[in-house]
């Protein structure tokens, strides 16, 4: 049996292809027992910041690893795929029905059992049951505490933030314009080609486009390019946001000056803080954007992306905060077609704690000190949704293949989900901060293409096959397992891991 610490999108991940293999896993949750700062519910997997998996195109490392994923039977992206709302290029998803989809997968596998509470240590060795801590960012002081025993050394940290979400009726459609960045858009015809690549039509995407809200006054229903709502910023309207913005009260944070937040996920008044014009080049950056009232591209922008399929809450894009809600209501109504604005939830922040990998782990996610036990998910010192769920395959596998007598493996260097494992187990332990996947880590092509485009296509082609190969040297077959078929397949063949 494998014991997993964690019901987050890495222990889901690591039950389902556990359970997958043949082998009995328990998922050991302690909300609602316990609580967090952060989680609104007891479901499994339920996504506390941002509704975004990010790219999910084959031209950008994450749209990469989602299609690997996707070929190794992930339930995440199954689940993922089912729920996905518009977003442009990006995979995103209605938040609740994500998480009600994994739980209920779960809770209805025959091999998998749910118990809720706390595991306040890490359990002792036991033959035949493998440990995979998955316990996120949120890890409970008690257990938090003997990670630290373990690995010999304090945790490293930093502070994450929440966007604010508002309701779609209290958007001001006078104000606001649909539209998509360079038109790459679900709803629209803006894919990018990856057959000149070798990879087939309408690789890592599910056909059709995703509908809008039923009913609503507030989103054009029709299956027109643009899956943003767009509020355009003169420029004086600009300015006088920036100002509210850095005058703004924030709230306290304890032990704020002895961390850090991560540089992919900084509060929107930090940037500012950087400069007036920092928030244009970043996420309020109006590239690729045409007013159509004016015709012109808008001095700056902010981006509302869809929050659930229902199409009611919509995410203020790249605006995590750690503003006092007050402020974040006197402030955010600023922002034009926001004026009068209810807010569903504000923005806020939470700390994240993470081990040092490169001192901690394998390649196949494995601690160096005990090989029985697994760490996934940000706890692991991986960034990101998908890259946590990611590390909770490799592990989930892994911790099988121990359950079934088999050697663990590492996954190929060319793929992404193999690079992101080598990388978080081989990187600089002095200076290490948490990742997210990127085509950097990933081993260059021998004749690459001179465009970056193409370059990312190639690198992505040569990805996939060879997962194939190395899948299929380990007797696993790269289809994506349907939800509703049998579960307990039989057990993976042993065999050695290729890597190029």
């Amino acid at each position: 049996m494998v014991r997993i610490i964690g019901g987050g999108l890495a222990g889901s991940e690591a039950a389902w292809q556990a359970a997958s293999m043949g082998v009995p896993v328990t998922i050991h949750e302690m909300r609602p027992v316990v609580r967090t700062t952060v989680h609104q519910t007891d479901r499994l997997a339920e996504l506390v910041c941002s509704n975004s998996f990010r790219g999910d195109k084959l031209d950008n490392a994450v749209g990469l690893l989602k299609e690997e994923m996707r070929r190794l039977g992930s339930l995440v992206m199954q689940v993922a795929d089912k729920v996905r709302v518009p977003a442009g290029a990006a995979l995103a998803v209605d938040r609740e029905r994500f998480a009600a989809g994994v739980s209920a997968a779960l809770a209805a596998h025959p091999l998998v059992r749910i118990e809720r509470g706390e595991v306040p240590a890490i359990p002792p060795p036991a033959a035949g049951s493998p440990v995979i801590v998955a316990t996120g960012p949120l890890t409970s002081d008690a257990l938090s505490a003997d990670i630290v025993r373990f690995v010999g050394r304090d945790h490293l940290a930093f502070f994450d933030a929440i966007s604010p979400i508002v309701l779609a009726d209290t958007i001001d459609t006078d104000r606001v314009f649909r539209q998509s960045r360079w038109d790459r858009s679900l709803r629209g015809t803006g894919e990018l080609s990856t057959e000149s690549a070798g990879l087939g039509p309408g690789v890592g995407r599910p056909p059709g486009p995703t509908p809008g809200p039923e009913g609503s006054d507030s989103v054009d229903n029709s299956p027109v390019p643009g899956d943003y709502l767009n509020c355009p910023f003169t420029e004086d309207e600009y300015r006088g946001f920036y100002e509210a913005l850095v005058t703004a009260e924030k709230a306290s944070v304890h032990d704020f000056d002895k961390t850090k937040f991560f540089e992919g996920c900084l509060p929107i008044e930090v940037m500012a803080h950087r400069g007036v014009d920092t928030l244009r080049f970043g996420p309020m950056k109006p590239a690729g954007l045409r007013d159509p009232r004016t015709g012109r591209r808008p001095f700056a922008v902010v981006q509302l992306r869809q929050d659930n399929l229902a199409g009611d809450h919509f995410s203020l894009v790249g605006f995590q905060t750690q503003l006092k809600w007050g402020e974040q209501a006197r402030v955010f109504r600023l922002i034009p077609g926001l004026g009068q604005a209810e807010f569903v939830r504000f923005g806020m922040i939470h700390r994240n704690t993470y081990i040092n990998a490169p001192t901690v782990l394998a390649e196949t996610w494995q601690s160096r000190g005990r090989h029985d036990l697994f760490f996934a998910g940000q706890v692991s010192g991986v960034e990101g949704y998908v890259e946590s769920a990611a590390s909770g395959l490799i592990a989930g596998r892994n911790a099988a293949r121990l359950v079934l007598g088999l050697g663990p493996v590492a996954a190929p260097r060319m793929t992404a989900i193999g690079a992101l494992a080598y990388y978080v187990s081989h990187a600089d332990p002095a200076h290490y901060d948490p990742t997210n996947v990127t085509f950097g880590i990933i081993p260059p092509l021998e004749a690459p293409p001179k465009s970056r485009q193409e370059r990312a296509l190639a690198t992505s082609a040569r990805a996939l096959r060879v997962l194939g190969d190395w899948s299929a040297s380990l007797g696993a077959g790269t289809d994506a397992r349907p939800l509703a078929s049998s579960f307990a397949a039989a057990p993976t063949a042993p065999g050695p891991a290729v890597r190029e």
